[in-house]
């Protein structure tokens, strides 16, 4: 996968304020700058072959008790998104539900070069578990619909990762055993040639 210049491009960025209802340490929520960058998206930087190529680049900053992370979001679409560590560490939380159940949950802990594949119908929230920027790549299908209300309505994922470990979101029911996946070491070859 590219790594772009990103210098002179505009992302998107989410704030404190956008990640308001998907925060773990509420009491710290209330006293931190609204306006705080917590990460950025820069989406679209190549297509071929009807996928999208992005870029999201994700601080070193805690959020309170809580590690700093993606919003989350189910794809509405059947295709997988493929995900490549750029540069730093990250955990690949997803979570398989079906009729406000959680059936599945696990974690990818991947380095420099590793890959995570989201399934379809995955919810997913990308996690930044060290003092480094952490610098995300990933392929996806460009008409894929993202639905950000299911993880929103329950104040997040089902797991939230904090320096003293896995804490579960009571807001969800019957969650299961967080399980531990192991990254792939390169891209699927399908993806080899983009």
């Amino acid at each position: 996968m590219e790594n772009f210049n990103l210098e002179n491009l505009k992302p998107d960025i989410r704030t404190v304020k956008d990640m308001g209802s998907v925060l773990y340490d509420k009491e710290w929520q209330k006293t931190a700058n609204p306006d705080t960058e917590l990460y950025y998206m820069y989406r679209g930087l190549k297509e071929k072959n009807n996928l999208r190529y992005d870029i999201t680049v994700i601080f070193p900053i805690m959020l309170g008790k809580e590690f700093n992370k993606t919003k989350g979001h189910t794809h509405k679409n059947k295709g997988e998104e493929t995900c490549i560590v750029l540069e730093g560490e990250a955990i690949f939380l997803l979570q398989k539900e079906k009729n406000d159940i959680i059936e599945e949950v696990y974690a990818v802990k991947a380095k420099q070069g590793e890959v995570c594949v989201i399934p379809p119908l995955y919810g997913h929230v990308t996690i930044n578990p060290t003092d480094k920027t952490l610098k995300t790549a990933n392929w996806i299908d460009k008409n894929m619909e993202n639905e950000y209300e299911g993880i929103q309505q329950r104040n997040g994922a089902c797991y939230f990762y904090t320096p003293n470990g896995w804490v579960k979101n009571e807001n969800y029911q019957n969650i299961p055993t967080l399980r531990f996946k192991q990254p792939q070491s390169s891209l699927p070859k399908e993806l080899s040639l983009l």
